[in-house]
């Protein structure tokens, strides 16, 4: 089942345990049971103090759950977690078998001070990479408490029961048999959504802090490398993100990352927090800003207010905000957001297995979600609104040789249509001929590029007309002491490395402006 190089890291692993826990398997006839077989036999083989047991009686099976023996511990995994989830099993193993968690002992004692009954679901694919952050969250919280209890549940595997519960989007969680949330969630985002006095006690303290130097508002590629500039310089930093990572999170495979080969927008979000963690930076997580109030007078302090109801003052300011998919603004697609309509095509691809899709545009994100999809589903229609697909040619020769793709250009969707419940199909038009045509599908995934996060930006620092921060080559704003850098700016590529350059960039601006104008105090 394991690979020799598997293998031997898991082993590593293994003998980091120091408390006896037990596997309990729940196995049919199928092949798929006996491939989990195998898995927990390699497993248990590893160290003397994990035994295996193969007479569970849960109902989804292949399944299996993790009992430590002096302890109460409700974790279970339906089906088998390999692929974006071994490292959920791994994390999980070390954790029931007592290797301390990585998170700060606030968070541990919030966790553990949860009062009630909560009946953890979560429905995961193999391929999807937003998946883990979710996973690992609800373990981890099984483990430090016993009121609370997980189950993570392979949806290709178990698909009458995503039918039945029309999951149509990973991951998804349900609470006690009730839909709980949809997408990526980190332990911070879950707490704070089960702990209804969290966010004010945080917003209590945010607006205690004292000014900063310099406030980085985002945590993508820009963010990280704005606060590691600045903090290396030695002056009060912090950062400020709704989450740390960004647009990265959902990014599957980066292989143009100079010096490394290739590694996914998980990994990279995960060692860009890391690294930012090296430094005296204040890291403020699950802050959206909602309003920029810049200083009234040069050499003032700058205020960010979030919708948490904190605000934050600083010298300098950064923006990187980053952007976020692009939507196609047509009657049905906010209602089936999550019940057909889906912008993740290799994190809810799986959940459409046989089954026909289509794919909104045709640049290169378009073509390359097309391609992975018709590996899976039943048949992709392709729908691009310009008179040709705008994807670099080696993606267009793949896209035209799959038997079951279908291309339209020149095609305007206007509606999405379900039956109240999920996508049944999607309407467009001809914009040669004006014809609407009718397509019957499951799902729709909108790949159609991003638009910047500058909404609450309004009215204070200059806008381009796609809504875009203009900056200076510094990295300046229209605002004397406010910089923006990454994805949120007029900067032409939105690549990762473009923004964490625009990232150091701007804040070795922002430490240039703080000297300068603590000289003209001065004088």
């Amino acid at each position: 089942m394991l690979d020799a190089n598997l293998k031997t890291q898991l082993q590593s692993y293994m003998e980091r345990i120091t408390q006896p826990f037990e596997m309990v398997a729940s196995l049919d006839d199928g092949d798929k049971s006996r491939e989990l077989s195998e898995l927990l036999r390699e497993i248990e083989a590893m160290s003397d103090k994990i035994t295996l047991r193969e007479d569970g009686d849960d109902e989804r099976r292949p399944s299996f759950s993790l009992n430590r023996v002096d302890g109460d511990i409700s974790l279970r995994f339906a089906g088998i977690p390999m692929g974006h989830e071994f490292t959920s099993l791994v994390l999980a193993l070390l954790q029931v078998g007592g290797h301390p968690p990585k998170v700060s002992d606030e968070v541990i004692e919030q966790v553990q001070a949860l009062q009630g009954d909560f009946r953890f679901e979560t429905y995961f694919s193999l391929s999807c990479q937003n998946c883990p952050d979710v996973v690992q969250a609800l373990n981890l919280m099984a483990v430090l408490n016993p009121n609370i209890k997980h189950v993570a549940i392979d949806g290709a595997l178990f698909q009458d029961e995503v039918d039945q519960r029309q999951v149509m989007a990973v991951p998804s969680v349900f609470l006690n048999g009730e839909e709980f949330g949809q997408g990526r969630m980190g332990l911070e985002e879950i707490l704070a959504k089960l702990d209804t006095g969290a966010a004010e006690r945080d917003a209590e303290k945010l607006n205690a802090k004292e000014a900063f130097d310099v406030l980085v508002v985002g945590g993508g590629p820009a963010g990280a490398a704005s606060a590691i500039y600045a903090a290396r310089k030695g002056i009060r930093t912090g950062v400020a993100a709704e989450r740390f990572g960004g647009q990265v999170l959902d990014t599957m495979a980066i292989e143009n990352f100079i010096s490394v080969k290739e590694t996914e927008g998980p990994k990279l979000a995960t060692a860009l927090e890391q690294h930012v963690r090296e430094y005296d930076v204040d890291i403020m997580n699950l802050q959206r800003a909602e309003q920029l109030i810049p200083a009234d007078s040069e050499g003032g302090l700058h205020e960010v207010r979030f919708a948490s109801g904190a605000s934050l003052k600083t010298k300098t300011l950064i923006l990187a905000t980053g952007a976020r998919w692009r939507e196609v603004n047509v009657p049905g697609e906010k209602e089936y957001r999550g019940r057909g309509v889906a912008y993740c095509p290799h994190c809810d691809g799986p959940l459409f297995k046989g089954k026909s899709v289509a794919v909104i545009g045709g640049g290169n994100s378009g073509v390359e979600a097309a391609i992975d999809l018709a590996g899976i589903v039943e048949h992709v229609t392709l729908l691009e609104f310009d008179t040709k697909l705008r994807a670099d040619a080696v993606l267009q020769k793949k896209l035209h040789s799959l038997a079951n793709v279908t291309v339209h250009v020149n095609a305007q969707t206007t509606e999405i249509t379900g039956d109240g419940t999920k996508v049944n199909g999607l309407l467009y038009k001809d914009r040669d001929s004006g014809e609407e045509h009718r397509v019957e599908l499951a799902g729709v995934f909108v790949q159609i590029g991003l638009v910047p996060n500058t909404d609450w930006l309004k009215g204070t620092v200059e806008l381009s007309r796609h809504g875009e921060i203009i900056t200076d080559a510094r990295g300046e704003t229209s605002v004397p002491g406010i910089y923006a850098a990454g994805d949120v700016t007029t900067v032409p590529y939105k690549q990762i490395v473009i923004a964490m350059g625009e990232g150091a960039k701007a804040a070795l601006s922002a430490f240039d402006h703080l000297i300068r104008t603590s000289v003209s105090d001065a004088a």
